[in-house]
């Protein structure tokens, strides 16, 4: 006898913010035919994995956490990884999210099945059915590996700052670090003591701020923990001086200038060596690569027991990395430990080419290379699904989670108006999608992020910035504050089946 195969309303995958934000909102609406499909042993997504020494949020505390989940208990005014996943695990806890986790499913396909009008998902631990998807893969969920020649050759110790080796001893060690984004400034300074000779090979320089971090105090724990509001204040303060970047990142890059000004007077009160000022002083504006902060980054690529290499790698062997400079000479570095800290799959995200539609033709086929979505969050071509930290929503100024709760709350009023109307199916018109791209493009235009001189991984191929919101997160935030049938097409549930069972009406909220 075949066993039945699980259905539910909403299946979610991932349970780092987006999953377990999205998850809480349907069990307050009352839904609680969910489950959550992550692929590890543990919820918390980027920071469950991302446990690299030094790794911290470059946004301030009160902001990065979720709105209906104040957290008075942060240690630090940016907070360190440990925290932050506490923090997750914690409100997954108190809202019974984590009842509704199945574990080391890694989701493997979802295929779209009109004619039962569902998703068939088929995991690592079994198969699945489910009325809507939800995709929480965030895009920092995937590490990206170099094509470098020979790195699979190399003899000694190699990981990915996002797959951190701790039981691997640094201890007087000759390591290369490859990569100067925003993993490697936090995990440098702190590796930088342990290791014999640390070789950091740049290809770009990063513009780095001084991140003013320090100790949150008894005083301001008890305010926020007794005086009804205070960390709201709190929060909505760093939120609107946050929102003041996006001037001069989208409206005047010039403002800009002030930032660049800081920078190097942040270099300069590190390093005294010209040369290694000149290694570490950005060429492009500020903003056009995501700008990091750190006050001790700088001190530590100050070290004798540290070179900054800005020739080109050309391979790697056995026990070394080759570079070749602007003359075509080449220089072997010897080293026993290789790490990695380039990036993820961002532009390319890997469940993309694992949700298909009822064609068989995979979300990144639809997509090429020109990732678009309507409202960042709903593809023409994929009904009742719904991708959280979707196409141009990602930031470079404040916090994440306050875009993936727009996003949670706008698709939750899709929900609700598929509950309250009896559809059972919706998918984005392709007019509706198109003319939503074509207005994020124009907002696009003249920011700093597509005119700023550099080469970073917003952009694709063709130079089109897919990544990032181009303006006010306020402004998102009311362009997905109502569900807008009219740019859907929507399909009636017949009178009786599973798929148009009825839900709480609290799924508006």
């Amino acid at each position: 006898m075949t066993e039945a195969v699980p259905h539910h309303r909403v299946a979610i995958i991932g349970s780092g913010f987006a999953g377990i934000g999205m998850a809480v909102r349907l069990t307050q609406a009352g839904l609680r035919d969910f489950v959550i499909l992550e692929r590890a042993d543990g919820i918390g997504g980027t920071w469950r994995d991302n446990a690299y020494p030094g790794a911290a949020c470059d946004v301030p505390s009160h902001l990065y956490s979720f709105s209906f989940a104040l957290n008075p208990g942060w240690s630090r005014t940016f907070s360190p990884q440990p925290e932050i996943w506490d923090y997750m695990k914690r409100v997954a806890g108190e809202h019974g999210v984590d009842r509704h986790v199945r574990h080391n499913s890694d989701v493997l396909a979802a295929h779209w099945e009109p004619e039962a009008n569902r998703w068939r998902i088929e995991t690592t631990s079994g198969t699945v059915t489910a009325q809507f998807l939800v995709s929480g893969a965030g895009p920092l969920a995937d590490p990206t590996y170099p094509d470098i020649k020979g790195l699979d050759s190399f003899e000694g110790r190699l990981f990915h700052s996002a797959e951190w080796d701790h039981d691997h001893d640094l201890s007087g060690r000759k390591v290369a670090v490859i990569g100067t984004g925003a993993s490697a400034i936090q995990f440098v300074p702190k590796i930088q003591p342990l290791v014999g000779r640390l070789s950091l090979f740049q290809r770009t320089a990063p513009w780095v701020m001084f991140r003013h971090d320090r100790d949150i105090t008894k005083a301001e724990s008890w305010l926020y923990r007794n005086v009804p509001g205070a960390q709201q204040i709190a929060r909505k303060s760093i939120y609107w001086g946050r929102e003041t970047y996006i001037l001069g990142f989208a409206k005047n890059p010039r403002l800009l200038g002030v930032v660049e000004r800081l920078g190097r007077a942040n270099i300069n009160r590190s390093v005294k060596d010209p040369e290694l000022r000149r290694k570490l002083t950005p060429t492009f504006r500020a903003g056009c690569k995501r700008i990091l902060m750190s006050n001790d980054y700088y001190p530590a690529l100050a070290r004798p027991n540290v070179d900054v290499v800005t020739d080109g790698i050309v391979e790697v062997r056995a026990n070394s990395v080759v570079t070749r400079d602007a003359s075509g000479r080449e220089t072997e570095h010897e080293v026993d430990t290789i790490i990695l800290g380039t990036g993820f799959q961002v532009t390319d995200p890997p469940i993309a080419h694992r949700v298909y539609d009822a064609r068989g033709r995979s979300l990144a086929e639809h997509w090429g290379t020109d990732v678009q979505a309507f409202r960042g969050t709903t593809v023409n071509g994929f009904p009742n699904a719904f991708v959280l930290a979707g196409p141009n929503t990602g930031l470079g100024h404040t916090s994440q989670v306050f875009m993936i709760e727009a996003q949670i709350r706008y698709t939750m009023q899709a929900l609700g108006f598929a509950c309250r109307n009896r559809i059972d199916r919706l998918e984005p018109r392709a007019e509706a999608q198109r003319a939503y791209n074509e207005m994020v493009d124009r907002s696009m235009r003249g920011t700093v992020w597509v005119t700023g001189g550099c080469d970073s991984w917003y952009l694709n191929e063709q130079g089109r910035n897919t990544t990032l919101w181009p303006t006010f997160t306020w402004n998102y935030a009311l362009r997905t504050r109502w569900f807008d049938p009219h740019n859907y097409d929507l399909r009636r549930a017949p009178s009786t089946g599973r798929s148009g069972a009825r839900v709480p009406e609290g799924a508006s909220a």
